[in-house]
């Protein structure tokens, strides 16, 4: 048996979920069992012998620990893909330990019905959660880059404004940078060391005769068009001659 996380007791509830869906749902995913300790929260998992895919198995404790800290089950599920990853933020390295700037920083956070947090997740695709003194994220590399100075900014005490129209810059020159990669890689770099580097007027000549054998093609199955084709122009006559 493998010790993975220990989670809050008010938390342990989510993670066993209505009638156990929600530890099924994990363990049908990660395809092991888990064991939790509802009186202390340890949460301990039993791996069969063979077939455990050990990235799942690096991975498993980001779940639990992202439950743990406030991120719904549905969620925090997606940490067992490849490409999804978490991060967490202390508030009380950012403003100390009284509780009232940690409230202060949170409500920051969160803003007013949730839009400050809304608009995070949008512009960055990522996933927050705001559980007392932490605050977790995840998401792709891309999103985790997207979302690490808005957040930090915020937690420095930047204004609201600032850091988003900081984002949205920042979202714009990712999409750029994203496209011109993409744009660069369809590119087809000519091989310069062939005889036709040598000719350019043959490679013309070859690129307009493969061009009229593919108009000249005549799908076998289409009638109408091979009649056309065997139509004779006005110039052209068949002489049947014996030999």
């Amino acid at each position: 048996m493998e010790h993975l996380a220990r989670i809050p007791k008010n938390r342990i509830a989510v993670l066993i979920g209505k009638k156990g869906s929600t530890r099924k749902m994990i363990e049908n995913a990660c395809g092991a069992s888990l064991h939790i300790q509802s009186n202390s929260g340890d949460v301990s998992v039993v791996w069969p012998d063979e077939g455990s895919d050990p990235v799942i198995k690096m991975k498993l404790p980001d779940v639990i620990f992202a439950i743990g800290r406030g991120l719904a089950p549905k969620r925090a599920i997606q940490l067992l893909e490849d490409d999804v990853f978490l991060r967490m933020y202390d508030i009380r390295e950012w403003v100390g330990r009284q509780p009232n700037q940690t409230r202060r920083m949170r409500s920051r956070l969160i803003g007013t019905n949730g839009r400050i947090r809304s608009l995070i997740e949008e512009l960055t695709g990522t996933e927050m959660a705001i559980y007392g003194s932490t605050v977790l994220v995840i998401g792709d590399q891309e999103s985790l880059a997207l979302a690490t100075p808005a957040i930090e900014g915020i937690l420095q005490g930047s204004e609201h404004g600032t850091v988003l129209f900081g984002l949205e810059q920042d979202r714009k020159r990712q999409r750029i940078r994203s496209y011109s990669l993409e744009t660069y890689e369809e590119k087809v770099i000519e091989d310069t060391s062939t005889f036709e580097a040598l000719v350019p007027s043959l490679a013309d000549a070859r690129r307009r005769r493969e061009r009229k054998f593919t108009n000249s093609q005549v799908d076998p199955l289409d009638q109408q068009a091979i009649s056309e084709m065997m139509k004779l122009a006005d110039d052209e006559k068949i002489i049947f001659e014996e030999e």
